[in-house]
């Protein structure tokens, strides 16, 4: 395994001091989401820190933050591992993800403002293209920001913190199974109607919040149906 691949260099990566830790974390959780390394496989201490040209206490603390959001295992006395993705594990996250999204949703109908609302509209634009041209790794991108706007316009950076790990499991969890359908059509009615929502006056958070709801649900339903049906994609 090189770690070419995703840093573009050939020699030792270098870092400014003040964000080593924060590098490191992000290049190994970039890695796994582009599975270069896979679930289940050891990350050798020794070998990244030849690598990345730092001692072993910044890769640790990269070990640990990834380990909080979800994507290594540190089994003491056996290693730091890749983790492995269960059905459970897809579960699990779909309700409390579901609840704070949600409620993000709500708080934002009283946040949001008319340059992130422009924000959303140029989005949901992108999405249209991503949708004509049958992209679908450009269709989840500005998907993703389409979420990400309305989220940070909740004025609450504790929920936007959570929520950001959350939904960083959920594309790990797309990727990890290779699942990659959209149904173009519905997913932009739906992001078309939210916007609408948010442009009312006065605003209906009730409405806005079951809209996201319903969203969440059928993607988490048609994920679960993709999973456990597999023979039939």
């Amino acid at each position: 395994m090189d770690l070419e691949i995703f840093t573009g260099k050939k020699d030792k990566i270098e870092f400014r001091p003040v964000v080593l830790v924060e590098q490191v974390t992000n290049i190994l959780m970039n890695a796994i989401l582009d599975d270069v390394f896979k679930g289940g496989e050891q990350l050798i201490e020794t070998k990244l820190q030849k690598q990345f040209g730092i001692s072993r206490s910044p890769l640790r603390e990269a070990f640990r933050e990834l380990e909080k959001r979800g994507f290594l295992e540190i089994i003491p006395r056996k290693g730091t591992f890749v983790k492995k993705i269960s059905l459970k594990d897809i579960e699990d996250n779909f309700p409390v993800r579901t609840a704070l999204e949600s409620l993000a949703a709500r708080l934002a109908c009283k946040n949001i403002s008319g340059r992130e609302l422009s924000e959303l509209d140029k989005t949901f634009e992108g999405m249209k293209k991503a949708a004509d041209q049958k992209d679908a790794k450009l269709f989840w991108k500005f998907h993703l920001q389409y979420h990400e706007i309305l989220i940070s316009s909740c004025g609450n950076p504790l929920l936007i913190g959570i929520l950001k790990m959350l939904r960083m499991q959920t594309v790990w969890h797309r990727f990890y199974f290779q699942y990659h359908q959209e149904d173009f059509e519905k997913s932009l009615e739906i992001h078309h109607g939210i916007l609408k929502l948010l442009r009312a006056k006065p605003i209906n958070e009730k409405e806005v919040e079951a809209a996201i709801r319903d969203h969440l649900a059928r993607g988490f339903e048609r994920f679960m149906d993709y999973l456990k049906h597999p023979a039939e994609k």
